[in-house]
C-alpha cells in the first residue's frame, strides 16, 4: 500500500464562504472530493464524489484546475494525501450523503472555529484558494 492517497477536491467559493465538509466519526473539515476509481479522471471523481456525498451536480464547465497539493492525510495515520484542486461551481440543494456527517461553508479569509484538514490548515492551499475568489 502506497503512503499517498490521491484525490480530486472541489473549492466552491461563494460571497468569500468556501464549502467544506466533515466524514462521519472525524473532527476535521476538507474540501469535498475524493478518490478516483481505475481509470477514472479527476473531473469524473469529482462529479462522482460530489453527487454520492451531497446529491448536487458539479458545473463542469465551471471547473478550473488550481494545482496539485500535498499533506498529511486527515483520517489515515500515517499517509499522506495529494490532491488535484479544482475551482468551480455545484448546482441542486445540498444533501448530506455518504460518509459526510456535516459540511459548512467557512469564511475563506478565516479564521476558523473548526478544525481543518491538515492540507487546508498547514499548507499554501488556502492561500492559492484566496487569490483564486
Amino acid at each position: 500500500m502506497s503512503d499517498v492517497i490521491h484525490v480530486a477536491t472541489l473549492a466552491v467559493i461563494r460571497a468569500g464562504l468556501v464549502l467544506c465538509v466533515r466524514k462521519r466519526g472525524t473532527q476535521r473539515f476538507m474540501l469535498p472530493g475524493g478518490k478516483p476509481e481505475a481509470g477514472e479522471t479527476a473531473i469524473a471523481c469529482l462529479t462522482r464524489e460530489i453527487f454520492e456525498e451531497l446529491q448536487c451536480t458539479v458545473q463542469t464547465a465551471s471547473l478550473r484546475a488550481i494545482g496539485q497539493f500535498e499533506g498529511v492525510a486527515a483520517n489515515e495515520a500515517g499517509r499522506r494525501v495529494r490532491a488535484d484542486v479544482f475551482v468551480g461551481e455545484i448546482t441542486g440543494p445540498l444533501q448530506l450523503a455518504a460518509e459526510i456527517e456535516e459540511y459548512r461553508w467557512l469564511p475563506l479569509a478565516g479564521p476558523f472555529d473548526v478544525p481543518l484538514a491538515p492540507l487546508l490548515a498547514e499548507g499554501p492551499l488556502l492561500d492559492v484558494l484566496r487569490a483564486a475568489a
